[in-house]
């Protein structure tokens, strides 16, 4: 009788999986599909996409402060996109270096926070005093940027050049010093 009954539940939990697999593939078709359609549509701006060499896909996210920030207002700038979360230690490790990067360079950087895995808003604004950061802090409700970007490791960053395009980009925490190496291959 046990043995039906271990069965039974792990042949559920397979199901489960295979369910959630099924619908996690459902919905990145859906997302290349738009995606596809949204680099096509821009045939005058060049390639859109996620590799280096594409122009850095746009979108729109508000600030801790409230305002409504797009990447291309940034058009013109270098500019480092990194997403992260207040939970994640080398999120945490990265943060010191990223500020002093901030401060040191010509760099507008847009820190991108995954709100939907934080426990509260306000985990957000003690994190962003506790590191003194100085920098725009973008919130990502909704998943809309980490979701285009297709971000599934964290932190992870990318570098665009001033004309759009993406020059460089990594999973897991960047130094102080590697930051700096590709700022200064930027154009």
């Amino acid at each position: 009788m046990r043995k039906i009954i271990i069965s039974g539940i792990l042949l559920m939990m397979l199901g489960i999986a295979i369910i959630d697999f099924i619908k996690k593939e459902e919905r990145n078709t859906e997302m290349d599909s738009r995606f596809q359609i949204s680099a096509e549509s821009d045939e005058d701006e060049g390639n859109v996409g996620l590799e280096v060499g594409d122009e850095a896909p746009d979108f729109e996210l508000q600030s801790m402060t409230g305002d409504f920030i797009t990447l291309s207002d940034y058009r013109g700038k270098k500019v480092m996109l990194n997403f992260w979360a207040t939970w994640c230690p080398p999120c945490k490790a990265e943060m010191p270096d990223m500020e002093k990067f901030y401060q040191n360079s010509e760099i507008e950087i847009l820190a991108i926070n995954l709100v939907e895995t934080e426990t509260k808003f306000q985990d957000i604004k003690q994190f962003q005093a506790e590191y003194q950061l100085t920098f725009p802090i973008l919130l990502d409700n909704g998943n809309k940027a980490s979701d285009l970007y297709r971000i599934r490791p964290i932190p992870a960053s990318y570098l665009i050049d001033s004309n759009g395009i993406i020059q460089y980009f990594t999973y897991g925490p960047m130094s102080y010093e590697k930051m700096m190496e590709e700022y200064m291959q930027l154009d």
